[in-house]
């Protein structure tokens, strides 16, 4: 039984029915593959042995993300999100009822995987729900915390890494990409009522959310959005040792995501800071760049 997230919570048969290990993997492999923006390049990169709990992983990242987003009424979002947290608590005292967590059970046992990362990111998606301005950088970063950060640790517990230096090294990818994808997506984010620009740096410029909403584009938003992409640069920029530091496949994958990121912002400059008339994209062609460049890099290291 194949339903997205949205789609299995309005399912009495998905929630009721009893779901075997091997058909909870199954699903969320779909989750990870089928449906979503998926793990082609990671599953091509990535040790066999490590597949499946990347997708169990995914398949739980995914579905907090598509509870927060994609249900359309925030009090129920909330009271999704809620449930999805007692799963998870429900999972680490050894029951699970979901697919997701039956999947997800054995991989965090594997791996020995603390509970506090994917509880971090339900707050952020949970936080996402009330708030919607932020007043500084220190609450926009706050947020990355939770709602980035988590994910690239999560993926060094499953390679093995757990020393603080590569967490604070992953932290500031995670970052850079969160804030790169806020900048790509202003107009996107303005359809939910989000604001993820700091309001002082709004008004340093001389600009308000007001003038967002109407997308007026002046000198004072490229001013705002030049800030702005070399806040999430210097993220990258610190970031960019941790490719050296682990495996040479899963270095490859590391180093793709920065790059990526880091061509996101230089679209952004390309198109003048103008991200209020067409949303910047990164082709692929320019994707396919990336990836030779990237593997040319890692392998005559």
């Amino acid at each position: 039984m194949h339903l997205s997230p949205r789609d299995f919570v309005g399912s009495r048969e998905a929630m009721s029915r009893t779901w075997t290990f091997r058909e909870s993997e199954a699903y969320t492999k779909w989750v990870a593959t089928g449906h979503y923006e998926n793990f082609h390049v990671v599953s091509f990169l990535l040790p066999p042995r490590l597949h499946q709990d990347f997708f169990n992983v995914y398949a739980y990242c995914r579905w907090a993300d598509d509870l927060g987003d994609e249900i359309g009424d925030p009090v129920q979002s909330l009271r999704l999100l809620n449930w999805w947290s007692t799963e998870l608590d429900q999972m680490y005292a050894g029951e699970a009822s979901h697919p997701v967590f039956i999947a997800l059970r054995a991989t965090v046992a594997k791996y020995g995987m603390p509970k506090q990362p994917f509880a971090d990111l339900i707050s952020a998606f949970i936080q996402d729900q009330t708030l919607t301005r932020y007043a500084d950088w220190d609450g926009v970063l706050n947020y990355c915390v939770r709602s980035a950060n988590p994910v690239g640790r999560l993926v060094l517990y499953l390679c093995g890494y757990t020393d603080a230096e590569r967490q604070r090294l992953s932290d500031a990818t995670c970052t850079g990409l969160q804030l790169a994808n806020f900048w790509q997506d202003v107009t996107v984010d303005q359809e939910k009522d989000r604001v993820y620009l700091p309001l002082d740096l709004l008004a340093r410029h001389g600009y308000t959310v007001e003038d967002l909403f109407a997308r007026r584009f002046d000198e004072r938003f490229r001013g705002v959005m030049r800030d702005a992409v070399e806040k999430a640069r210097g993220f990258f920029e610190t970031g960019l040792p941790l490719p050296r530091m682990v495996d040479r496949r899963l270095a490859v994958d590391l180093e793709l995501f920065s790059r990526g990121g880091m061509k996101v912002l230089e679209k952004i400059e390309s198109l003048g800071y103008d991200v209020l008339s067409q949303r910047p994209k990164v082709t692929k062609v320019e994707r396919a760049g990336l990836l030779l460049s990237t593997l040319a890099r890692v392998a005559f290291r």
